[in-house]
């Protein structure tokens, strides 16, 4: 029932405002908007505000990065849509929220597990999108194509990005990459 679209590209990329603009493009009665985003400095706060101008006001938030589908359920419409922007910003709240973790000392084993349980919350949120009656637009950042990190809180990141990225591009109807604001169809 529910199709999933993904949209990735580098930082500031315009992934967001493209994905916006697909979905303004269709008639969806009802849209949702997902943010992972935890405001925690001025800057994130100003990008938070820059999205909610550049959205409008006829959009529906939930903040918020795990256990969504409860969320979800009291706004489910038939040809709704569903944004979430990020899906990079939701695997580090993941991997964070567990402070007592030493990056720079946990063994691959504890990072695997780590892995393990980010990527089966991911899936068990999409067999969920994939059986509500809204469509859902997933926006993530692609972190392979840049500087490998020096520190092994960065890597362990991007490589656990890199494999939530690949199962959700995998389970997308469509997939896009934004290069410099331009939009490519990938399928």
């Amino acid at each position: 029932m529910g199709r999933i679209i993904y949209f990735t590209g580098g930082t500031r990329s315009g992934k967001s405002s493209q994905a916006e603009k697909y979905i303004l493009t269709r008639n969806y009665k009802k849209k949702l908007y997902i943010a992972t985003g935890i405001p925690f400095d001025e800057e994130m706060k100003m990008r938070v505000k820059k999205h909610q101008r550049r959205r409008g006001t006829d959009w529906i938030t939930i903040e918020g990065y795990t256990d969504l589908s409860k969320e979800i359920n009291s706004y489910l419409e038939n040809d709704g849509v569903i944004l979430l922007d990020c899906l990079t910003n939701m695997v580090s709240n993941m991997m964070l929220e567990n402070k007592n973790y030493d990056w720079d000392n946990i063994s691959i084993n504890e990072v695997e597990k780590i892995e393990k349980r980010i990527s089966r919350e991911i899936i068990l949120l999409l067999d969920y999108l994939e059986k509500i009656p809204m469509d859902t637009v997933i926006v993530s950042n692609e972190l392979g194509m840049g500087i490998v990190p020096a520190y092994p809180l960065g890597r362990y990141f991007r490589d656990i990005c890199g494999k939530v990225n690949q199962i959700v591009a995998e389970r997308a109807i469509e997939a896009y990459v934004v290069v410099s604001g331009i939009m490519m169809k990938l399928k």
